[in-house]
């Protein structure tokens, strides 16, 4: 409870400061397609994911805190598959830059640019009948020479299509794909009129994410609604399409 009304507190000062939201402020808005690969072998028991199929996506990319964009800042990759299961249910998965260790998928890991390593969901999810860690990891230019340094995430998507290589890990497992994210076109993006993306209220059967921490950041999500009095729920814009 202590914890949560710090939080809350927090994110109310910080979004009144910058008359936005507290985490996340601005972001770009990429379309792109998702293909799910579909399980060879053991099946991961989540229906989704079993079975071969491409999706349309919106994938929003922003840092965390704002921070100026020569500055490191933890990085946030949320993704919307609308329909994902045929049936007007639509998933969501929040990534943000992190570590891929057993203790550093768990933690944000500042970077000052969008394709220099992977992103996690941080907390874990249930897949079928198991905990594991959700994350996206860029793919590499084969064309770019050894020597060149990634480019902006702008940069790139503007020269080819962006690809990521989306992976679930249990701690005793390694790394496996089940899906690919392709990025294809930006769009323009503000606080007020961006996608109000919910892990929670969007999952599927046999993929959600696990309860911990939920109320610490449902508080936070409150505190910025309120600081800079915006209506809807969890301090996210009310329409969920933005």
């Amino acid at each position: 409870m202590i914890l949560d009304a710090a939080a809350r507190r927090a994110a109310d000062r910080l979004a009144r400061l910058r008359a936005a939201p507290a985490l996340h402020p601005h972001g770009v808005l990429c379309s792109g397609t998702l293909d799910v690969t579909g399980r060879t072998g053991a099946e991961w028991g989540v229906p989704w994911l079993d079975r071969p199929r491409s999706c349309s996506a919106t994938v929003r990319w922003s840092r965390a805190l704002g921070l100026p964009r020569r500055l490191p800042d933890a990085l946030g990759l949320a993704l919307r598959i609308t329909d994902a299961d045929g049936s007007g249910n639509d998933l969501d998965l929040l990534f943000t830059s992190s570590g891929v260790g057993r203790l550093g998928r768990h933690l944000p890991f500042p970077r000052p640019d969008a394709l220099t390593g992977p992103y996690s969901t941080l907390l874990s999810y249930r897949v079928g009948d198991r905990e594991r860690v959700l994350a996206a990891f860029p793919a590499p230019d084969p064309g770019a020479p050894p020597e060149a340094t990634l480019p902006t995430l702008w940069q790139e998507l503007a020269r080819r299509p962006l690809r990521f290589d989306l992976r679930a890990a249990a701690p005793d497992e390694p790394w496996r794909t089940f899906a690919s994210l392709s990025l294809e076109e930006a769009h323009a993006s503000s606080a007020a009129t961006t996608i109000s993306y919910d892990p929670y209220a969007h999952s599927l059967p046999g993929l959600r994410p696990t309860r911990r921490l939920s109320r610490l950041r449902d508080a936070a999500y409150a505190g910025s609604r309120h600081g800079r009095g915006a209506g809807g729920r969890d301090g996210r814009p009310a329409s969920p399409r933005g």
